[in-house]
């Protein structure tokens, strides 16, 4: 399983007042915006990024960061094997993901996710 991004995930009480100081400031790009999140990420270097979350629509709990991998299928029997917390189970998106969350071992909920 090779790890091909690392996105923060920052919470927001309204994900587009995040335009100016991340686009307009910073010169982020809008990478996807599905109203509860709003991904930025650097024109120059596309796996810079940054999501701003209000509410996770389709997962129990919020993460706190997304971990892109070449294969999600492989991380998440992996993760089940070692016995780590599945917070939301690996799931197709409407969005075009797969993905699941899995708590560490710190308690921070983690996005795993693979592209479909």
């Amino acid at each position: 399983m090779g790890v091909n991004r690392i996105v923060p995930n920052l919470p927001a009480a309204d994900t587009h007042v995040s335009q100016e100081f991340y686009a307009d400031f910073l010169g982020l790009e809008p990478a996807l915006d599905l109203g509860w999140i709003v991904s930025y990420r650097s024109p120059e270097n596309p796996t810079a990024q940054v999501s701003v979350v209000t509410r996770d629509e389709t997962a129990p709990e919020d993460s706190a960061i997304s971990i892109g991998v070449s294969d999600v299928e492989e991380a998440y029997a992996e993760a089940r094997r070692r016995g780590y917390e599945i917070v939301h189970p690996l799931t197709e998106e409407p969005w075009g993901v797969r993905r699941f969350f899995v708590r560490d071992p710190n308690g921070v909920v983690v996005n795993v996710v693979a592209h479909a």
